[in-house]
Protein backbone atom coordinates (compact mmCIF):
# COMPACT_ATOMS: atom_id res chain seq x y z
CA UNK A 1 0.00 0.00 0.00
CA UNK A 2 2.77 2.38 0.97
CA UNK A 3 4.60 1.60 -2.29
CA UNK A 4 1.46 2.48 -4.26
CA UNK A 5 1.06 5.78 -2.39
CA UNK A 6 4.70 6.63 -2.98
CA UNK A 7 4.48 5.74 -6.66
CA UNK A 8 1.31 7.84 -6.98
CA UNK A 9 2.99 10.81 -5.31
CA UNK A 10 5.96 10.56 -7.65
CA UNK A 11 3.66 10.47 -10.69
CA UNK A 12 1.69 13.47 -9.38
CA UNK A 13 4.86 15.49 -8.78
CA UNK A 14 6.14 14.59 -12.23
CA UNK A 15 2.87 15.63 -13.88
CA UNK A 16 2.81 18.96 -11.98
CA UNK A 17 6.42 19.63 -12.98
CA UNK A 18 5.60 18.86 -16.62
CA UNK A 19 2.53 21.12 -16.48
CA UNK A 20 4.61 24.00 -15.10
CA UNK A 21 7.25 23.47 -17.75
CA UNK A 22 4.60 23.52 -20.47
CA UNK A 23 3.13 26.83 -19.34
CA UNK A 24 4.30 29.75 -21.46
CA UNK A 25 6.41 32.31 -19.58
CA UNK A 26 4.80 35.51 -18.34
CA UNK A 27 5.84 38.45 -20.51
CA UNK A 28 7.07 41.30 -18.30
CA UNK A 29 7.97 44.74 -19.66
CA UNK A 30 9.60 46.89 -16.97
CA UNK A 31 11.51 50.11 -16.46
CA UNK A 32 15.29 49.82 -16.65
CA UNK A 33 15.59 51.11 -13.08
CA UNK A 34 13.73 47.96 -11.97
CA UNK A 35 16.09 45.52 -13.68
CA UNK A 36 17.86 44.18 -10.59
CA UNK A 37 14.83 44.34 -8.29
CA UNK A 38 12.29 42.74 -10.62
CA UNK A 39 14.79 40.11 -11.75
CA UNK A 40 14.95 39.01 -8.11
CA UNK A 41 11.15 39.29 -7.81
CA UNK A 42 10.66 37.21 -10.96
CA UNK A 43 13.07 34.54 -9.70
CA UNK A 44 11.24 34.36 -6.36
CA UNK A 45 7.90 34.14 -8.19
CA UNK A 46 9.20 31.31 -10.39
CA UNK A 47 10.59 29.45 -7.38
CA UNK A 48 7.20 29.68 -5.67
CA UNK A 49 4.92 28.93 -8.63
CA UNK A 50 7.02 27.11 -11.20
CA UNK A 51 6.01 29.74 -13.75
CA UNK A 52 8.85 31.36 -15.67
CA UNK A 53 9.07 35.06 -16.46
CA UNK A 54 10.49 36.54 -19.66
CA UNK A 55 11.50 40.13 -18.89
CA UNK A 56 12.25 43.06 -21.17
CA UNK A 57 13.76 46.14 -19.51
CA UNK A 58 14.08 49.61 -20.94
CA UNK A 59 12.88 53.20 -20.84
CA UNK A 60 9.20 53.16 -19.90
CA UNK A 61 8.08 55.50 -22.67
CA UNK A 62 9.81 53.42 -25.31
CA UNK A 63 8.33 50.22 -23.88
CA UNK A 64 4.85 51.76 -24.00
CA UNK A 65 5.39 52.59 -27.68
CA UNK A 66 6.43 49.01 -28.39
CA UNK A 67 3.32 47.67 -26.66
CA UNK A 68 1.15 50.14 -28.60
CA UNK A 69 2.66 48.84 -31.84
CA UNK A 70 1.63 45.30 -30.95
CA UNK A 71 4.66 43.78 -29.25
CA UNK A 72 3.41 40.87 -27.09
CA UNK A 73 3.29 41.94 -23.45
CA UNK A 74 1.34 41.03 -20.34
CA UNK A 75 2.65 42.91 -17.30
CA UNK A 76 3.89 46.49 -17.66
CA UNK A 77 5.84 47.93 -14.70
CA UNK A 78 6.62 51.56 -15.46
CA UNK A 79 8.74 54.17 -13.67
CA UNK A 80 5.71 56.46 -13.74
CA UNK A 81 1.94 56.22 -13.88
CA UNK A 82 1.57 58.23 -17.07
CA UNK A 83 2.74 55.57 -19.51
CA UNK A 84 0.58 52.69 -18.19
CA UNK A 85 -2.35 55.09 -17.81
CA UNK A 86 -1.95 56.00 -21.50
CA UNK A 87 -2.33 52.31 -22.37
CA UNK A 88 -5.38 52.05 -20.11
CA UNK A 89 -6.95 55.17 -21.61
CA UNK A 90 -6.45 53.75 -25.10
CA UNK A 91 -8.24 50.57 -24.04
CA UNK A 92 -5.11 48.42 -24.27
CA UNK A 93 -4.60 47.72 -20.56
CA UNK A 94 -6.42 47.52 -17.25
CA UNK A 95 -6.40 49.83 -14.23
CA UNK A 96 -3.05 51.13 -13.00
CA UNK A 97 -1.77 50.36 -9.51
CA UNK A 98 1.08 52.16 -7.79
CA UNK A 99 3.58 49.59 -6.52
CA UNK A 100 6.83 51.43 -5.67
CA UNK A 101 8.36 54.84 -5.12
CA UNK A 102 11.73 56.30 -6.01
CA UNK A 103 13.25 59.80 -6.15
CA UNK A 104 15.85 61.78 -8.05
CA UNK A 105 19.34 62.24 -6.67
CA UNK A 106 22.40 64.01 -8.01
CA UNK A 107 25.57 62.01 -8.65
CA UNK A 108 28.84 63.85 -9.23
CA UNK A 109 32.35 63.16 -10.45
CA UNK A 110 35.01 63.21 -7.69
CA UNK A 111 36.40 66.61 -8.70
CA UNK A 112 32.98 68.31 -8.55
CA UNK A 113 32.65 70.12 -5.24
CA UNK A 114 28.97 70.46 -4.40
CA UNK A 115 26.71 70.22 -1.38
CA UNK A 116 22.96 70.21 -1.15
CA UNK A 117 23.10 73.99 -0.64
CA UNK A 118 25.39 74.71 -3.60
CA UNK A 119 24.10 72.04 -6.01
CA UNK A 120 21.82 74.33 -8.04
CA UNK A 121 24.59 76.88 -8.57
CA UNK A 122 26.94 74.11 -9.66
CA UNK A 123 24.36 72.73 -12.12
CA UNK A 124 23.89 76.23 -13.57
CA UNK A 125 27.65 76.79 -13.92
CA UNK A 126 28.37 76.94 -17.68
CA UNK A 127 31.46 74.82 -17.15
CA UNK A 128 29.45 71.96 -15.61
CA UNK A 129 28.26 69.16 -17.89
CA UNK A 130 24.79 68.26 -16.59
CA UNK A 131 23.51 64.83 -17.58
CA UNK A 132 19.91 63.65 -17.62
CA UNK A 133 17.85 60.97 -19.25
CA UNK A 134 15.55 61.75 -22.20
CA UNK A 135 12.14 63.30 -21.41
CA UNK A 136 9.04 61.57 -22.84
CA UNK A 137 11.05 58.47 -23.72
CA UNK A 138 12.19 57.91 -20.13
CA UNK A 139 10.34 59.15 -17.02
CA UNK A 140 13.70 59.87 -15.37
CA UNK A 141 14.12 62.67 -17.89
CA UNK A 142 10.62 63.94 -17.17
CA UNK A 143 11.39 64.03 -13.47
CA UNK A 144 14.57 66.02 -14.20
CA UNK A 145 12.50 68.56 -16.12
CA UNK A 146 10.15 68.78 -13.12
CA UNK A 147 13.22 69.60 -11.02
CA UNK A 148 14.13 72.38 -13.47
CA UNK A 149 10.64 73.85 -13.02
CA UNK A 150 11.10 73.83 -9.27
CA UNK A 151 14.48 75.52 -9.66
CA UNK A 152 12.75 78.47 -11.32
CA UNK A 153 11.11 79.32 -8.00
CA UNK A 154 14.53 79.49 -6.35
CA UNK A 155 16.30 81.39 -9.11
CA UNK A 156 14.46 83.13 -11.97
CA UNK A 157 15.74 81.96 -15.34
CA UNK A 158 17.00 78.65 -13.96
CA UNK A 159 14.40 76.55 -15.80
CA UNK A 160 15.31 77.78 -19.27
CA UNK A 161 19.04 77.64 -18.53
CA UNK A 162 18.93 74.08 -17.18
CA UNK A 163 16.75 72.80 -20.01
CA UNK A 164 19.10 74.36 -22.55
CA UNK A 165 22.26 72.86 -21.09
CA UNK A 166 20.98 69.43 -20.03
CA UNK A 167 22.71 66.62 -21.93
CA UNK A 168 20.12 63.93 -22.64
CA UNK A 169 22.58 61.07 -22.50
CA UNK A 170 20.38 58.06 -21.69
CA UNK A 171 16.91 56.64 -22.17
CA UNK A 172 16.32 57.85 -25.74
CA UNK A 173 15.67 55.70 -28.80
CA UNK A 174 19.22 56.29 -30.07
CA UNK A 175 21.05 56.61 -26.74
CA UNK A 176 24.18 54.45 -26.56
CA UNK A 177 24.05 51.51 -24.20
CA UNK A 178 26.62 51.22 -21.45
CA UNK A 179 28.91 48.25 -20.86
CA UNK A 180 27.03 45.04 -20.11
CA UNK A 181 26.59 44.43 -16.39
CA UNK A 182 27.63 47.94 -15.32
CA UNK A 183 25.53 50.75 -13.95
CA UNK A 184 24.86 53.09 -16.86
CA UNK A 185 24.98 56.34 -14.87
CA UNK A 186 28.18 55.40 -13.08
CA UNK A 187 29.72 54.65 -16.45
CA UNK A 188 28.56 57.96 -17.94
CA UNK A 189 30.11 59.89 -15.06
CA UNK A 190 33.30 57.85 -14.86
CA UNK A 191 33.88 58.26 -18.60
CA UNK A 192 33.56 62.05 -18.32
CA UNK A 193 30.40 62.43 -20.39
CA UNK A 194 28.81 64.34 -17.50
CA UNK A 195 30.04 66.05 -14.34
CA UNK A 196 26.66 65.82 -12.60
CA UNK A 197 23.94 63.33 -13.46
CA UNK A 198 20.34 63.48 -12.22
CA UNK A 199 19.24 59.87 -11.79
CA UNK A 200 17.14 57.75 -9.47
CA UNK A 201 18.42 57.43 -5.91
CA UNK A 202 18.24 53.62 -6.22
CA UNK A 203 21.40 53.84 -8.33
CA UNK A 204 23.39 54.80 -5.24
CA UNK A 205 24.26 51.24 -4.21
CA UNK A 206 25.37 49.95 -7.62
CA UNK A 207 27.36 53.12 -8.34
CA UNK A 208 29.11 52.93 -4.97
CA UNK A 209 30.18 49.36 -5.71
CA UNK A 210 31.45 50.03 -9.22
CA UNK A 211 32.67 53.64 -8.98
CA UNK A 212 33.31 54.40 -5.28
CA UNK A 213 34.82 57.82 -6.06
CA UNK A 214 31.52 59.10 -7.47
CA UNK A 215 29.55 61.04 -4.88
CA UNK A 216 25.83 61.18 -4.21
CA UNK A 217 24.55 64.65 -3.34
CA UNK A 218 21.10 65.02 -1.79
CA UNK A 219 18.83 67.49 -3.51
CA UNK A 220 17.77 70.51 -1.45
CA UNK A 221 14.19 70.08 -0.17
CA UNK A 222 12.81 72.62 -2.64
CA UNK A 223 14.12 70.57 -5.58
CA UNK A 224 13.14 67.09 -4.40
CA UNK A 225 11.14 65.18 -7.04
CA UNK A 226 9.56 61.84 -6.23
CA UNK A 227 8.79 59.06 -8.70
CA UNK A 228 5.67 56.92 -8.44
CA UNK A 229 5.85 53.61 -10.29
CA UNK A 230 2.72 52.18 -11.95
CA UNK A 231 1.76 48.59 -12.76
CA UNK A 232 -0.88 47.35 -15.22
CA UNK A 233 -1.96 44.21 -17.03
CA UNK A 234 -2.08 44.46 -20.81
CA UNK A 235 -5.30 43.24 -22.43
CA UNK A 236 -5.25 39.51 -23.04
CA UNK A 237 -2.81 38.82 -20.21
CA UNK A 238 -2.81 35.26 -18.90
CA UNK A 239 -3.94 34.28 -15.38
CA UNK A 240 -0.27 33.71 -14.54
CA UNK A 241 0.46 37.32 -15.49
CA UNK A 242 -2.13 38.36 -12.93
CA UNK A 243 -0.40 36.13 -10.39
CA UNK A 244 2.91 37.87 -11.11
CA UNK A 245 1.33 41.32 -10.74
CA UNK A 246 -0.14 40.29 -7.39
CA UNK A 247 3.21 38.86 -6.32
CA UNK A 248 4.96 42.16 -7.11
CA UNK A 249 2.45 43.97 -4.89
CA UNK A 250 2.54 41.30 -2.15
CA UNK A 251 4.61 41.60 1.05
CA UNK A 252 7.18 39.21 -0.45
CA UNK A 253 7.55 41.26 -3.61
CA UNK A 254 7.61 44.52 -1.70
CA UNK A 255 10.33 43.21 0.60
CA UNK A 256 12.54 42.46 -2.41
CA UNK A 257 11.87 45.92 -3.88
CA UNK A 258 12.72 47.42 -0.49
CA UNK A 259 16.07 45.65 -0.43
CA UNK A 260 16.87 47.38 -3.72
CA UNK A 261 16.08 50.81 -2.28
CA UNK A 262 12.49 51.27 -3.45
CA UNK A 263 9.89 52.63 -1.03
CA UNK A 264 6.39 51.25 -0.72
CA UNK A 265 3.60 53.12 -2.54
Amino acid sequence: MHKRLFAGAVLLMASLSTASAQQPPVLLHAAGSLRAALTDVANAFSDETGVQVRAVFGASGLLRERIEKGEPAEVFASADRGNPEALAKAGRAGPVTSFARNALCAFTRPEVVATSETLLAKMLDPATKLGTSTPKADPSGDYAWQLFTRAEALQPGAKVALEAKALQLTGGPTSPRGPEGRNLYGHVLASGQADIFLAYCTNAGPIALEEPAIRQVALPPALVVGAEYGLTLVNGASPNAGRLAMFIASPAGQAILGRHGFAAP
